[in-house]
């Protein structure tokens, strides 16, 4: 990376599945990219509990002493729905206010194989992005090909022109932990000229810092 300023990341925001009927192959690539963030002195932020991916990503950061922050809704705390969360444990009382949370808390994000729930994290902070609610990178790690669907869908998208090519900048993708780290740092966001004169104002609630009810 040399020649290229390097955006400094302390914090990154892993979302992924939760099932754990999973491939091996995905399993060895969460144990490895926790091992990576260990290694790179990066501390997790994640869904909370023990389950599926999660729990591979977040007992790896662990191993490696790095702190590790599970943003968790009640709900899933009922009857240990989850399993218990491998280091501090934030409580909220809803996905909205959890994604916030994970928003304000971290400094990049990445998103592992996971199903709908997976999805909507991913893209709700590329919309944020757009909306220049946050400037923070946003990626997937393209693990055996599984999110190769969904980028060439985006690119569809960006033919059609639902999404201009800057916007599709936005979200960065690479099939390896180490590569992928590099790219978050390497990031430079480039706002949206007309979208960059929103104004989002905080509130005086500390529950309510942000008004993201806006969906596109």
């Amino acid at each position: 990376m040399e020649g290229v300023s390097v955006r400094k990341i302390k914090k990154i925001c892993v979302f992924c599945g939760a099932n754990s009927r999973k491939d091996v192959a995905f399993v060895n690539a969460a144990f490895h990219l926790g091992e990576v963030l260990g290694k790179r002195k990066i501390d997790l932020v994640y869904g909370g509990g023990k389950l599926g991916l999660m729990g591979c990503v977040s007992t790896a950061v662990a191993q490696h002493e790095r702190q590790v922050l599970g943003i968790i809704p009640s709900a899933f705390t009922i009857n240990n729905l989850v399993g218990e969360t491998c280091g501090k444990e934030i409580k909220v009382a809803t996905m909205q206010e959890r994604l916030v949370m994970m928003m304000e808390l971290s400094d990049a994000f990445i998103a592992l194989p996971g199903g709908f729930g997976t999805l909507e994290e991913l893209f709700q902070m590329i919309s944020w992005a757009q909306l220049n609610i946050h400037n923070k990178p946003i990626s997937v790690l393209n693990i055996n090909g599984f999110f190769n669907g969904l980028l060439s869908f985006v690119d569809h998208a960006v033919k059609q022109e639902f999404i201009t090519p800057r916007a599709r900048k936005i979200l960065i993708s690479a099939t390896t932990a180490d590569e992928l780290v590099d790219k978050l740092q390497a990031f430079r966001f480039e706002s949206d000229p007309a979208l960059s004169k929103l104004k989002w104002s905080p509130s005086s609630s500390q529950k309510e810092k942000l008004d993201l009810t806006l969906r596109l």
